[in-house]
């Protein structure tokens, strides 16, 4: 027995150092050689007409029973999408976003309870058009119509995936020049991209607001005036690229 615990100690002697003797080639092998890069950022901005417009109109009515306001409301907005579709024809577009029907209460300085006073209905309807000349008279027909709540004048573009490429394009160029011109700077010379980061670029609607009392100033006989302005659309491009010297 012990002569054979003996043996076996040996084999396993011999067998590791034959692994250990077929071993040393792999060990030896030299590391890869860090890659040399350098980092930049590329910015770009797009200026754009915009050619679509959201507004936002609704009627808010007041009543002793909720039903009553519920009514009065339902009536007022189907007065106002018809002046609508009148003002601007088929080609439009209305969805409702936001519909709230709510108790109204009459607060009391010292704490009691609050009493009861009504309920005030309030129905928003978004109208989407492209013929940025007529929304002077989609607001006027509106209000005229019983409208009492334009929320808001939204401007945007119907294709804005052209812009955000082009956008994009532009930031990287930029980009690219801006790894050019440091590389060169420090006598070396871009290889390769190693790899690109882009915000997406998103189009930042123009915003125009309508209060309450503007909204009831629009039922003048001079028609309401609405100037687009101008889009802009951002992007950012983070490119990562290997250099190396430049031959002498």
């Amino acid at each position: 027995m012990g002569c054979g615990l003996g043996n076996m100690r040996c084999l396993i002697a011999v067998m590791l150092a034959c692994a250990v003797a077929q071993s040393p080639a792999r060990a030896q092998t030299a590391p890869a050689s860090p890659v040399s890069s350098i980092r930049v950022s590329g910015d770009a901005k797009v200026t754009a007409r915009p050619d679509r417009v959201l507004i936002d109109i609704g009627v808010s009515t007041r009543a002793a029973q909720s039903q009553e306001a519920a009514s009065q409301c339902a009536r007022q907005v189907d007065a106002v999408l018809a002046a609508v579709r009148k003002a601007t024809g088929p080609a439009v577009d209305l969805k409702t976003i936001s519909y709230s029907l709510n108790p109204t209460y009459q607060y009391h300085p010292k704490g009691e309870e609050p009493t009861l006073t009504g309920y005030s209905a309030l129905n928003v309807v978004q109208v989407t058009l492209d013929d940025l000349a007529r929304i002077g008279t989609v607001i006027d027909s509106a209000t005229q119509a019983g409208a009492n709540y334009v929320q808001g004048i939204q401007f945007t573009l119907r294709d804005q995936d052209a812009v955000r490429v082009q956008a994009l394009r532009e930031a990287a160029t930029r980009a690219r020049a801006q790894a050019e011109v440091l590389a060169a700077a420090l006598g070396l010379k871009v290889v390769r991209v190693l790899s690109a980061e882009e915000s997406s670029p998103r189009v930042m609607p123009v915003r125009a607001y309508m209060g309450a009392q503007r909204a009831a100033m629009a039922t003048a006989a001079a028609p309401t005036p609405v100037e687009a302005g101008t889009l802009d659309v951002s992007a950012n491009v983070v490119l990562t690229v290997e250099v190396s010297p430049t031959a002498r």
